[in-house]
């Protein structure tokens, strides 16, 4: 983990290591794929940097499609209701899916995603996670990919965000702990 700091902010993974790892995970499901197409769903806001950089890192035919999900509102800790917001625009039946979030925390969002896309039968359903808090997880799920497996810190930048802010950080940081928190 790297100590430097950005905006004030620590950096816990920089943009040089999160593109290596990127790289990494692209060129192991581009092995996994083994020829064959595959629809990316982004989980929106959030993952759409994450997607953007896994898709050039695979080597496939892939198409992209998105959801939106809200759990966490404004706040740092996840109200436990997960509401889809926005359903994905193609059908996914037969068809390759890796699911793109950009970090599994309780597991909720991901297992409610995961549930509503097998009603779809898609030909396989695979997951992946820049980010992976197992200690906070509630329901039984893991990613198939995993970037950084990483303690229980809230996390901001590259997509990652506090109520809407900080999103566009090319890192990412460390979120400061709130007065009288």
């Amino acid at each position: 983990m790297a100590t430097m700091t950005y905006q004030g902010l620590e950096v816990l993974y920089s943009r040089q290591q999160i593109a290596e790892r990127v790289a990494e995970m692209g060129a192991q499901i581009t092995r996994d794929l083994n020829g064959e197409r595959l629809v990316m769903i982004g989980v929106l806001k959030g993952a759409a940097p994450f997607l953007a950089d896994l898709a050039r890192a695979i080597q496939a035919d892939a198409t992209f499609d998105f959801v939106a999900v809200s759990s966490y509102g404004s706040g740092q800790r996840s109200s436990g209701a997960v509401k889809l917001i926005k359903d994905l625009d193609q059908p996914i039946e037969g068809k390759n899916v890796l699911v793109v979030e950009d970090i599994l925390d309780t597991g909720l969002t991901l297992a409610y995603l995961r549930k509503l896309f097998l009603q779809q039968h898609p030909r396989t359903l695979r997951i992946a996670a820049l980010l992976d808090k197992p200690s906070r997880r509630i329901e039984n799920i893991n990613a198939d990919y995993v970037g950084f497996s990483i303690p229980n810190l809230f996390v901001i930048g590259y997509g990652m965000d506090y109520a809407e802010r900080y999103r566009n950080l090319p890192d990412i940081c460390l979120m400061p702990p709130s007065p009288g928190e």
